[in-house]
């Protein structure tokens, strides 16, 4: 690969990384001020819909673009690239108005089966986003199979800021004017089709010239036969759906939730509005789990354009250094990052939503981080790798892991059974894509006694961090350690002291090597610092 052109890939993907943390984040902490506003029983509504407009969402951001994209790249010639892209625009309309009618027509069965007939006008308002799917995911597969990744990272951005605004506004609008929750769910989820307008307007130039235009152009034919039809939909239904599939994986356990919970909550014996009311708290993690998952891919994130150069060059061992360095990297921050809001929840709880119900399904559900942000490393390099199967297996079998177990423990245990069962189904996809990956990448985990360290470091941090806050809990006194404001107190001082024990431990541990430091924000003046140090003793 000509370096100018490998600093295009590079510059492209730091974009699109960067665009998609601001994202992320984005959908992450709304959810809170949203949660705050409406309350448990509101924020169940919005979020018993949410599982279907974040497939919708997957599909036209990542797994479909992804595919487009590599579609797009392996065209010798212009024409081919644009008629190409037209093709798969065909047949991507296909496939949204069937999911479109599917839903609009089958929105009050689907919402009697989340055992609440209440919300079908919400899945009829989040159907709409669907139309708009092939348009959003062939502009960005199209650009990014030319290596262009502004128009995806603006598009990307625009529909998540206009999809916010209007949710706030909706809760707003909401309180002040008395609306039932279900009103509000409407209005709320109406942010999904109207975001994706506003961002599709990013590729009007593109779709016009073409994907509607009587010929595309350029004018000149292709130098090459394109794949008819039926082996490109065959190609869709098979690559495409696996990107998907991974791009989707903790959003399709959250659906089987919505299936679930609320129903084996009043099989249960709780009254429907308590369920609903407790579905409310047991979403309050998932806010939690994507800003952890955030936290904990986003460094290793920034490796990927080395392990593909490395790749691209046939240099082996160059590869397994940087695949060691990303998973060592995300596994330590994600299991920093669970222990940290495990032993912080109660604070956590109190200050972000107000309340300590939940607390025990929380810190369960929290665990999903760990095995969340495996599961995006280990694909990540699966992918790199062309090896599919051990992707495919795990996130079947951890998909029937939760629609098997998932009711039944709801019933006998409540919101922290459905917590556990998440948690389960994410360790038994990881289990199998580690045990079908290749022995080198399985090594990984294993060699220099890296696992050891870390699970002994995370428990001494977590240890230090309760007791540091029952210790403030005692000073301040009961009454005062229950309000918000002490409980953000706390939760600052329980981080800061947190970030301080893990980073001193893995100094003296020796947990990672200056590469891994190095990824990590402020690494190298922490290797600076540490050598000097060392000087200075000597």
């Amino acid at each position: 690969m000509p370096k100018d052109h490998l600093n295009t890939v590079f510059k492209g993907a730091l974009i699109l990384s960067i665009s998609s943390l601001v994202a992320k984040i984005l959908s992450a902490v709304y959810r809170i001020p949203l949660q705050n506003m409406v309350g448990n029983t509101g924020f169940y509504v919005y979020q018993q819909i949410y599982p279907l407009y974040g497939i919708g969402m997957t599909f036209a951001l990542n797994g479909f673009p992804n595919f487009i994209s590599k579609l797009v790249a392996e065209q010798p010639d212009e024409t081919s690239k644009s008629l190409i892209a037209r093709r798969a625009f065909h047949i991507l309309s296909g496939l949204s108005l069937v999911v479109f009618f599917g839903l609009q027509l089958g929105a009050t069965w689907i919402a009697a089966h989340m055992g609440d007939v209440n919300l079908a006008p919400i899945i009829s308002a989040v159907a709409w986003m669907f139309v708009f799917m092939p348009w959003l995911a062939t502009g960005r597969g199209y650009y990014q199979g030319k290596f262009l990744m502004g128009p995806t990272a603006v598009s990307q951005l625009i529909e998540q800021v206009v999809r916010v605004a209007i949710i706030i506004m909706a809760a707003y609008f909401s309180v002040r004017l008395g609306w039932d929750n279900y009103r509000m769910g409407t209005w709320a989820m109406s942010s999904a089709p109207l975001a994706a307008i506003c961002s599709s307007l990013i590729f009007t130039a593109f779709g016009l010239r073409y994907l509607l235009a009587p010929a595309p152009a350029p004018a000149p034919a292709p130098t090459h036969p394109l794949p008819s039809y039926r082996k490109l939909t065959k190609r869709f239904v098979i690559e495409g759906g696996t990107l998907c599939l991974v791009a989707a994986v903790v959003i399709l356990l959250q659906l089987v939730d919505s299936f679930t919970v609320m129903r084996g909550l009043v099989h249960q014996g709780q009254l429907p509005e308590v369920a609903k009311a407790l579905k409310g708290v047991y979403d309050r993690g998932q806010p939690l789990v994507q800003l952890g998952l955030v936290v904990a891919t986003a460094f290793s994130a920034t490796l990927l354009p080395a392990l593909t150069d490395a790749l691209a060059k046939r240099q082996p061992i160059e590869f397994k250094r940087q695949t060691q360095a990303m998973v060592h990297v995300s596994l330590a921050l994600s299991m920093a990052a669970t222990v940290g809001l495990v032993a912080l929840m109660p604070q956590i709880n109190r200050l972000l939503f107000g309340s300590l119900e939940g607390t025990t399904a929380l810190r369960i559900y929290i665990i999903s981080i760990l095995f969340a942000a495996l599961i995006t490393t280990y694909t990540s390099v699966l992918q790199s790798l062309n090896e599919y199967t051990a992707m495919i297996i795990g996130i079947i079998a951890g998909l029937a892991t939760k629609v098997l177990a998932n009711y039944i423990f709801v019933v006998h245990y409540g919101i922290n059974g459905a917590s556990a069962v998440t948690v389960l189904s994410l360790a038994v996809m990881f289990a199998v894509m580690w045990l079908g990956s290749p022995e080198d990448l399985q090594q990984v985990l294993l060699e220099s006694g890296y696992l050891i360290k870390l699970l002994a470091l995370s428990a001494v941090m977590g240890i230090v961090v309760v007791l540091s806050c029952h210790q403030i809990t005692a000073l301040v006194g009961p009454i005062l350690a229950n309000t918000r404001g002490m409980a953000g107190i706390i939760t600052v001082i329980g981080v800061l002291i947190g970030v301080l024990v893990f980073v001193a431990g893995a100094v003296y541990a020796r947990l990672f090597t200056i590469r891994e430091w190095l990824v990590l924000p402020y690494g190298k003046r922490l290797i600076k610092a540490v050598a000097k140090g060392k000087e200075h003793h000597s």
